[in-house]
């Protein structure tokens, strides 16, 4: 893709998207899902966010070595092959219009809060949800810049009420919230093993400034940067608002929050509060999804320029936008999120969503596993570097395969499936270009 200079985005633009993508509507929920263990989940925030930092230091290397649009499926297939990368690009494509479902149900959900029709009419809700959907898709077929600027807006007006909330907290806290520290009736060991597993969700998308690599500025060193700074930023934010939020509200209470964040500040200053933390989760919401719009439409623009995918996917418009793999990519999205509003496919569509996060998962492992290949490529002189890498190759490898376990065996399997049932897109691709 030729980007002009001009439309390309630098480093804090890159750093909003990294961190647009990872605080999305989960880490407003995340206080009341750990609060049936206490205290002892610090412990897990602090296990997950040493596991991102490992796959945010393997991703800074890759972008350093391949400054390539496309991040884990262009690593991929430089380490194991079209045929590797083929399926991870796969998963990662449906893996995001599947999680845009339910990150628009999720913004609709916030929105009611000052529009309450939105919570008992599904065809106000429905509209509201496509609107969105679309209007984002419009952002996104625009050049860059306008993309990052949303996302800059967003990621701002999100991180504020958390900031404000884990700085504030910290005046009014009763420490008695984390007695006994551990809340639940596992062993220590089991329950940190399963708070990690927990918050692991909620560092997702760290990887996604290497997807758009063509339109940042200095790839080589503002991608690594952005990464890196995004991850930290977020872990920072997760771990000291958790804190704050279990400090202000007691376990028992805290379990059964729908809105633990909002709760929080309405213990701090008044129920008003809890419009402006609505605020926050709106902004979060809408800014998840313009960023995970972008995904959807950069990974399979690789894919067709290696001529893996159907042709209309890589159809850029004169702002260098692949607007058809946006659109068609916002259509298949539309329709499970209207999937979502019908009561008997509810069931269904959480499973997708569950499915979604372990095809974002594998693109870590294959990454990790395809960085061991690339480094046996590379000129590197000091052994104590090369060591250094490999090492990291490994963690994140291994890092990741223990979070995949952590899925569970039925969504393994389904999983697995998913991946398989793209092939048939694989062999027709090479069928048609006889490669």
């Amino acid at each position: 893709m030729q980007t002009q200079k001009g439309n390309k985005i630098g480093l804090w633009m890159t750093t909003s998207l990294v961190i647009g993508n990872m605080i999305g509507s989960g880490v407003f929920l995340l206080p009341a899902a750990l609060a049936v263990y206490g205290g002892i989940s610090i412990i897990g925030w602090l296990f997950s966010s040493a596991g991102a930092l490992i796959l945010a230091i393997l991703f800074s290397y890759l972008s350093k070595t391949m400054p390539n649009v496309g991040g884990p499926y262009a690593y991929t297939r430089a380490g194991l092959g079209e045929f590797a990368a083929f399926l991870v690009a796969w998963g990662y494509w449906v893996s995001g219009w599947c999680g845009n479902a339910a990150i628009t149900v999720t913004f609709v959900s916030y929105l009611s809060v000052f529009f309450p029709v939105l919570a008992t009419n599904n065809l106000a809700a429905v509209l509201t949800g496509l609107g969105a959907i679309w209007l984002l898709t419009w952002v996104n077929t625009r050049d860059i810049k306008t993309v990052g600027i949303v996302q800059l807006l967003t990621t701002i007006m999100k991180l504020l009420p958390l900031l404000l909330i884990a700085v504030c907290g910290v005046f009014y806290m009763d420490m008695t919230h984390f007695v006994p520290f551990n809340r639940s009736t596992d062993s220590t060991w089991s329950a940190i093993a399963a708070t990690a597993t927990l918050t692991l969700w909620a560092y997702l998308g760290m990887e996604s400034a290497t997807i758009p690599a063509n339109n940042i500025d200095n790839p080589e060193k503002t991608i690594p940067k952005a990464t890196l700074l995004g991850t930290i930023i977020t872990a920072v934010v997760y771990i000291f608002g958790t804190i704050a939020v279990m400090g202000l509200i007691d376990g028992d209470t805290l379990k059964n929050s729908a809105a633990p964040f909002a709760d929080a500040a309405a213990k701090m200053w008044g129920d008003s509060a809890r419009q402006w933390v609505a605020l926050g989760a709106i902004a979060s919401t809408f800014g998840a999804l313009n960023g995970w719009i972008l995904m959807q439409g950069q990974v399979p623009l690789a894919m067709t320029k290696d001529r893996l995918f159907p042709a209309i996917f890589g159809k850029e418009n004169a702002k260098g936008a692949p607007v058809w793999g946006i659109v068609i990519s916002s259509v298949l999205l539309s329709t499970l999120m209207y999937m979502n509003f019908s009561k008997t496919l509810v069931e269904q569509f959480k499973f997708m969503i569950l499915l979604s996060t372990l095809t974002v998962l594998i693109p870590y492992l294959f990454s990790a596993a395809s960085y061991v290949l690339i480094i046996r490529q590379e000129n590197i002189q000091s052994p104590r570097t090369r060591t250094t890498k490999l090492v990291i190759a490994f963690l994140a490898f291994f890092y990741a395969l223990w979070a995949i376990a952590g899925s569970g065996q039925e969504v393994v399997y389904w999983g697995f499936m998913l991946l398989l049932s793209g092939i048939p897109i694989f062999i027709s691709m090479k069928y048609y270009y006889k490669q």
